[in-house]
């Protein structure tokens, strides 16, 4: 473990840029299989610590606590219909009507033998009733026509109770919903929308949550612009990092912008200690392959003293993944670096493919769910699908077919890598088999694995 003001000890990278021709002809990192990159992945990555919120800023947070209730509910016994608060033991016949029970309000009158209450749904039931008997089993008999009964809700007088009533008919007794002292959200809740209500419901206004994981993303490479940049012989728009900062920002954790970074040690080194004195885990896009500039791993190594788990991940896309740990003060900073360089065209869809294989299951992991993999579904091919030698995550749209019971998976057509036209509307990525001699292609119709990456 390094202290982290060591590193701001640096002027500079150690990296030797002057040997070009005797840089790594061959990888020095093993291929790595798709399940043992995954499992290091989760293995590597901590969950983090706790922060105090409140309630009504927990949407997507996972609950570091127990939560119990510190009242029952409903509080008193309450009307589950509206209609008539009655004594089950009078039976049938001709009742007078009271007074009236609605919810906020608490009754002062006690039911009498041969009287009735109305009451509203949700209202409090009075002392002396033991049932309710829903309005559309009764009839009115009498009425008055005074104006103040109308305002007060008074001017029913006599009712015909049609029915015989069971004791505790269409009551919640009190605590029938939530007893006091109950568990109501267990530690590791993935909190929504009816967590929150939940939450509001038993009073429980601040909570203990999981920390959001704060990541930051840059791209690498001389070529790149800005988007708003005007092109020009040489150079392209950088769409590896809005893409991969949308990507995040959809999973809602909190991103940190770090720009376009040039291809030498220095910056890379530069960029990535910003990196990790402001964020949890660095996603850098580029840099990762064997050409003359990829310096990326180096700094890692040599710079950073970082531990490289893996250089390269037997799949595709995504040959040279790269995944880092560098434990700096007590904390561990987890570093992807995604590949997106093919050539001179860039490699974006490689970056988002893996971005969603191995970071976001490490930040759910990180924020505390307790299952961080990611969702997959069966699902129909709509066409052929040739094998590749790698296991292949293939881009696809899901779609529903009426009266099916699985999705059909079409494919979004060619599937290089660098052609992000290829992940325009994108909700799945088809998990495909690594070829055989028996077999080279999956026919229309067969049913495979699809991975969930957007809206269904």
């Amino acid at each position: 473990m390094f202290l982290f003001t060591n590193y701001f000890q640096l002027l500079s990278s150690a990296v030797d840029i002057s040997k070009v021709a005797r840089r790594h002809r061959m990888s020095p990192f093993p291929l790595t299989s798709m399940d043992k990159a995954f499992i290091t992945v989760l293995e590597m990555t901590p969950i983090l610590g706790i922060e105090v919120i409140n309630y009504r800023d927990g949407l997507g947070r996972v609950l570091a606590q127990d939560i119990y209730a510190k009242d029952n509910l409903p509080p008193f016994p309450a009307s589950v219909k509206d209609g008539y608060a009655v004594r089950a033991a009078d039976g049938p016949g001709d009742r007078f009507i009271m007074g009236e029970s609605q919810a906020g309000q608490q009754p002062t009158h006690t039911v009498m033998p041969g009287q009735v209450m109305r009451v509203t749904t949700g209202a409090p039931i009075p002392c002396g009733a033991d049932a309710v008997v829903q309005v559309e089993d009764t009839e009115l008999l009498r009425e008055s026509e005074d104006v103040m009964c109308l305002l007060q809700g008074t001017e029913e007088l006599e009712v015909r109770i049609m029915v015989q009533a069971r004791p505790g008919q269409d009551i919640r007794p009190i605590g029938h919903d939530i007893r006091r002292g109950e568990c109501v959200l267990a530690k590791g809740t993935h909190m929504g929308p009816s967590e929150i209500g939940l939450l509001a419901t038993v009073g429980v206004t601040e909570v203990n949550v999981h920390k959001f994981p704060v990541v930051a993303v840059m791209s690498t490479g001389n070529e790149l612009l800005n988007p708003e940049d005007d092109l020009h012989p040489g150079k392209i728009r950088d769409s590896n990092r809005s893409t991969l900062l949308a990507t995040i920002q959809e999973h809602g954790y909190p991103t940190i912008n770090l720009g376009i970074v040039g291809d030498n040690p220095d910056d890379l080194l530069s960029a990535l200690h910003e990196g990790i004195s402001r964020a949890d885990v660095i996603i850098t896009s580029g840099g990762v392959s064997m050409g003359e500039k990829d310096y990326l791993k180096q700094v890692l190594d040599i710079d950073l003293h970082a531990q490289i788990h893996f250089g390269r991940v037997f799949m595709k896309p995504g040959l040279p993944t790269t995944f880092a740990t560098v434990d700096i003060d007590g904390s561990r900073k987890l570093i992807f670096a995604l590949p997106v360089l093919c050539c001179f065209l860039g490699n974006p869809v490689s970056a988002v493919v893996t971005c969603n294989l191995f970071v976001i299951p490490a930040l759910r992991k990180m924020q505390g769910i307790l299952d961080p993999r990611p969702t997959i579904i069966k699902a129909r091919l709509s066409c052929d699908v040739k094998l590749d030698p790698r296991p292949e995550y293939h881009r696809c749209i899901l779609t529903w077919h009426h009266q099916e019971p699985l999705p059909w998976a079409q494919s979004t057509g060619n599937q290089v890598s660098s052609r992000l036209m290829s992940m325009r509307s994108a909700n799945g990525l088809l998990m495909l088999p690594p070829k055989t001699e028996q077999y080279v292609e999956l026919h229309k119709g067969e049913v495979v694995d699809v991975m969930v990456i957007g809206r269904l």
